[in-house]
């Protein structure tokens, strides 16, 4: 069984993935953006799960994160869930946190980032865009097309961690409204699959998949220079440099 880490866990998509995985035996430790947010997950809390709070849209908060998750154990998974649609802190929680944890955390086995179909409409700093002008606009589409991105490029120099992207299909949850036309289900079904199973799909890395089916994304995600911008811009911006 493994220790599996769930950014983002006290409701929506996060919180169904890790009863999930829970339910599969595996150990979860949560993530709660607050303490007032514990409660919405006591009854996984009583079977034994763990529990981490602290505000991805806080550097610090979120490098005390990584350092709660480093004292208390290694884990084998990370699966980065955690987002918001919009707001001033979209970048810093959709990427910078994911970027953070992925760095600062003692390596695991496996990495899922939650993308979304969205990022196809993403755009990609001009040529001679400054980043921080780009960075300045960004939306929600952008953010995932950058998360993405950052996913493919871990993907490429970690070769010892299996790490993929997952759109898990607009669904009803607090972002993706009650009016969201695909299934819940099926919306976790993929993370779970990539945290656990051992057959050569899911060992795979540097992919982008829904429903359990590998999809091209975005052609800049895939592009080596561009990856390499964002990892130089966020080693700047956060004072953490990639090993």
């Amino acid at each position: 069984m493994s220790r599996i880490f769930v950014t983002g866990s006290t409701d929506g998509l996060g919180k169904a993935v890790a009863q999930a995985l829970m339910q599969q035996g595996h150990d979860m430790v949560l993530h709660a953006r607050h303490h007032g947010r514990i409660e919405a997950v006591d009854a996984l809390l009583s079977q034994g799960a763990e529990i981490v709070t602290g505000d991805l849209a806080d550097l610090s908060q979120t490098k005390a994160i990584a350092e709660h998750i480093n004292r208390t154990g290694p884990v084998d998974v990370i699966i980065h869930n955690a987002g918001i649609i919009s707001g001033k802190a979209l970048f810093q929680v959709n990427v910078v946190a994911p970027w953070l944890l992925s760095v600062l955390i003692a390596r695991p086995s496996r990495m899922i980032f939650l993308s979304s179909s969205m990022h196809f409409d993403g755009r990609i700093p001009d040529t001679n865009e400054r980043w921080e002008k780009y960075i300045s606009t960004v939306d929600y589409s952008d953010s995932k097309l950058l998360l993405t991105t950052l996913s493919f490029a871990l993907a490429r120099i970690w070769e010892d961690v299996v790490i993929n992207a997952v759109d898990p299909g607009w669904v009803a949850t607090k972002m993706g409204g009650v009016n969201a036309p695909d299934d819940f289900t099926k919306g976790i079904e993929t993370q779970q699959w990539l945290a656990t199973a051992t057959d050569a799909c899911a060992l795979s890395s540097g992919g982008y998949w829904h429903y359990q089916k590998q999809r091209e994304p975005h052609k800049e995600t895939r592009n080596s220079v561009f990856q390499e911008a964002l990892l130089r811009y966020l080693e700047k911006i956060t004072g953490v440099k990639i090993q």
